[in-house]
């Protein structure tokens, strides 16, 4: 069992700090989002982990989180895929059947295949790695050392930061590190504390069944913030700034970016009742009438119908039909709002409105 790394910080009074997780490579979005919020020297920014990995600049962030460090007061956590990418260079955990698997999904959006092309080496076959492992850690030396010291635990009097999450704030240096990092579905898991835990690694859209939502979760009962937008990972993901209150005990705010075009409405719209949000861990469907721009589905688990993006529909080497998340939700709508918009069809436009995504059927200009 890997030893768990804490490391206790302070948060001075009257200093803003902001929270990120999940970048998973998504540098123009990481950019994007600071420059929204205005990062200065005067903040403290948090990073909860998952800083590479589905992305073709995923060792470009790694790098340029680096560089963050050095320009200001950064602390970040080590999540799962970064402890993927550290795990190939210490030979720690060999995974042989593993990093195939994983340079076969992700390719050229995994971090080590871009260490690897940049050092004119190849991560082909098992073969290819103890070569490969010695040349990368010589090549990127910064990159590992800076990984390498990642703590999985930041905890000062009034939060406690880690990617995935505990299931316990006492006696923290006895959990298991692996498990604090890939801790799925962890706001379900019953868990109450006394300091604030904030998490990553779980996306937030998945914990609603009926309306797709990539803001922040707060629940004041369990203290629990859940802030994974999705980033990279979603079409319609952002990647989300949780803004700590001055004092502790006060409100708890937040800003996004998803780099999507953004649209003014010139129509109001109802919300819909009754919706239905498919996710990830519950994607299987089957097609019943199939169309150039949608498909007429049902979803497996519920057996409700729905029209589903025809470009969202995929067929696994199992057989099985699944298709990304998707929703027949409909956005509340006023004249005048600001929408961003995921995707146009000739029905209508699926947009988000402050983090939810839905359907609009009005006039966009």
């Amino acid at each position: 069992m890997p030893p768990v790394r804490i490391q206790s910080i302070s948060l001075p009074p009257g200093r803003r700090v902001l929270v990120l997780s999940d970048i998973h490579g998504n540098l123009p979005l990481l950019r994007g989002l600071l420059d929204k919020v205005g990062l200065s020297k005067e903040d403290i920014l948090i990073i909860l982990g998952d800083i590479g990995e589905r992305s073709r600049t995923s060792l470009e962030t790694l790098q340029y989180v680096m560089e963050l460090h050095r320009r200001y007061t950064v602390y970040t956590v080590m999540g799962n895929c970064d402890e993927l990418v550290l795990n190939f260079a210490e030979d720690a955990e060999p995974r042989e059947w593993f990093y195939p698997r994983i340079f076969g999904r992700w390719g050229e959006r995994c971090t080590l295949m871009q260490m690897a092309r940049q050092a004119g080496v190849r991560l082909d076959s098992p073969a290819d790695y103890p070569h490969a492992r010695q040349v990368l850690k010589e090549r990127f030396a910064a990159e590992f050392a800076f990984l390498r010291s990642l703590p999985h635990i930041l905890v000062n009097d009034d939060y406690l930061f880690i990617h995935g999450g505990v299931p316990r704030e006492k006696d923290l240096e006895s959990l298991d590190a692996h498990q604090c990092m890939k801790n799925d579905d962890f706001m379900n898991q019953g868990h109450t504390f006394r300091r604030w835990v904030i998490v990553g690694h779980w996306p937030v859209t998945l914990y609603r069944e009926d309306i797709p939502s990539a803001a922040p979760i707060i629940d004041r009962d369990s203290h629990i913030v859940s802030i994974d937008g999705g980033c990279t990972l979603k079409w319609d993901g952002q990647l989300n700034a949780l803004i700590l209150p001055r004092t502790p005990g006060g409100e708890f705010s937040w800003e996004s970016f998803d780099g999507l075009p953004t649209m003014t409405a010139l129509d109001a719209q109802q919300a819909s009742q009754n919706s239905l949000n498919l996710r990830w861990s519950e994607r299987e469907i089957t097609v019943l009438e199939r169309g150039e721009e949608f498909c007429r589905c049902r979803h497996n688990r519920t057996g409700r119908e729905l029209d589903i993006l025809t470009e969202y529909i995929d067929t696994l080497e199992d057989g099985r039909t699944v298709c990304e998340d998707s929703t027949d939700y409909h956005l509340p709508v006023s004249p005048g709002d600001r929408l961003t918009v995921v995707r146009r069809t000739r029905r209508g436009a699926l947009c988000k409105k402050e983090g939810v995504t839905g359907w609009y059927f009005g006039r966009l200009t």
